[in-house]
């Protein structure tokens, strides 16, 4: 049996909001002095009223997380913003102490939190590699042969010599992440700063964690990315609310992670306080729902007909050109479809300002075969910016349908699209024989436009 390298019991983490005290001892004193007394604070500004500890108010990053991690073993952990993710991996990396509970760790520990973390700005690449092998226990002469590797894998022979302030974030993440890969740590926490970099460094960094793994060596892995959490991971937590919800099979609980930020059986969502809002200028998306063909709001529709998903939007100000989008993924966080009207050229969007309204996108003829599908909802502007992004808000539940007339339904098995096709078979004699399968005989020939 493998052994545990970590194990978290209990753990929690409480953080005060606002100005802790007035920064020195002395006028600490006289504020409490004349709390003890009646008295008001006497560092309130003229007709500034006491709200008493509402400064002080505390809130629980984590409260009462346990597991444990084995040896060899990749940890995926997931969540919306805000959900403890992070602060876990700072107390195992013992960055920050825990208010409650215990850990235990079993060997050197290397962490990858941040853009640049133990990085000095004024060093040179090459400095800093030897810094950081110093700081994780490494002697001269361990950091001197593994120093090509780690300089080839992070492409940054050229600026070795260079300070890493000059560096661009993404140079600053393949270094950072080829140190701590590559110094040999039992332990490996990387948080999500490894969409920084292009996806074939990200695809480079998920191979050198496998092989990190396979060595015996133990990973921790916080990601927004799905597909990269079920590529690496076996075993996932989900964390919610700084507690967690949920901890086993990588697909079981991605798939529970995607349905929180949605009602499962909704036809209709409140946007303006969701939990998967994203990339948000101002929160300008109110509502969204789905349409079947016959204009009834529902989210469940059968294969090939036709179906409308609609927001309600209002913003602070007019936009010029809008781009209204929706992205639909599937229950594995992989994105299968993406609309948006700002891909076609600027000069054919003829909406061109908008302040309020509600967006329409039609669909003629649904392609996805049956099956439990999310919604992204989207609001940007000419310049592909987006003014606000509410993820995975909305569950679409496709009905499986004859779409081909065979008494045959296509599922999962044969992929996640059905589209009209034909074959052509030429015996050689100049007569091509044509076979064509398109969808029911009520998409006619609209099925071509697929």
């Amino acid at each position: 049996m493998p052994n545990t390298v970590i194990s978290v019991e209990n753990l929690s983490k409480a953080y005060r909001l606002g100005q802790i005290g007035t920064g020195r001892l002395v006028d600490d004193l006289k504020v409490w002095w004349a709390k003890a007394r009646g008295r008001p604070n006497p560092f309130l500004k003229i007709d500034q009223k006491d709200h008493g500890n509402r400064d002080g108010e505390t809130i629980w990053a984590l409260r009462d997380i346990s597991f444990d991690v084995k040896q060899g073993e990749v940890l995926g952990i997931i969540g919306h913003n805000g959900a403890g993710k992070s602060t876990i991996l700072k107390i195992l990396s013992q960055i920050t102490a825990p208010t409650g509970g215990y850990i235990k760790l079993k060997g050197r520990v290397a962490s990858l939190l941040e853009v640049g973390t133990g990085f000095h700005p004024d060093l040179t690449g090459r400095e800093n590699i030897y810094l950081n092998g110093s700081i994780l226990g490494m002697n001269k002469q361990e950091i001197d042969r593994k120093l090509d590797e780690i300089v080839a894998f992070a492409e940054t022979e050229r600026f070795l010599d260079t300070p890493v302030k000059r560096y661009s974030s993404g140079m600053y993440v393949r270094l950072a992440f080829a140190v701590a890969a590559h110094l040999e740590p039992e332990i490996l926490l990387v948080d999500e700063v490894l969409s920084v970099g292009d996806a074939e460094f990200q695809r480079k960094c998920l191979g050198k964690m496998e092989n990190v793994a396979s060595g015996g060596r133990t990973v921790v892995f916080v990601s927004h990315i799905m597909p990269s959490i079920q590529a690496l991971c076996k075993r996932v937590l989900l964390l919610r609310g700084g507690e967690v919800e949920t901890c086993g099979g990588t697909s079981a609980v991605v798939a529970r992670y995607l349905s929180l930020g949605s009602d499962i059986e909704a036809a209709e969502v409140d946007l303006s306080l969701h939990p998967g809002r994203s990339r948000s200028v101002e929160p300008a998306l109110r509502k969204g729902w789905v349409l079947n063909a016959d204009g009834i709001k529902t989210n469940r529709v059968r294969m090939g007909d036709a179906l409308s998903v609609c927001f309600q939007f209002k913003c602070r100000n007019p936009i010029s050109n809008p781009g209204f989008g929706i992205i639909i993924e599937d229950e594995r966080g992989s994105g299968l479809l993406s609309l948006d009207n700002n891909v076609v050229p600027t000069e054919k969007n003829t909406f061109r300002s908008i302040e309020s309204g509600i967006a329409r996108i039609f669909v003629p003829h649904l392609p996805l075969v049956a099956g439990t599908y999310f919604v992204t909802f989207c609001l940007g502007e000419s310049t592909r910016r987006w003014i606000d992004c509410v993820e995975r808000a909305l569950a679409i539940h496709v009905q499986p349908a004859d779409v081909f007339g065979t008494g045959k339904i296509p599922d999962r098995a044969h992929g996640s699209f059905f589209v009209p096709w034909e074959v052509t078979v030429d015996r050689g004699d100049g007569t091509p024989e044509r076979e064509s399968h398109f969808a029911r005989e009520s998409l006619g020939t609209d099925a071509a436009r697929l």
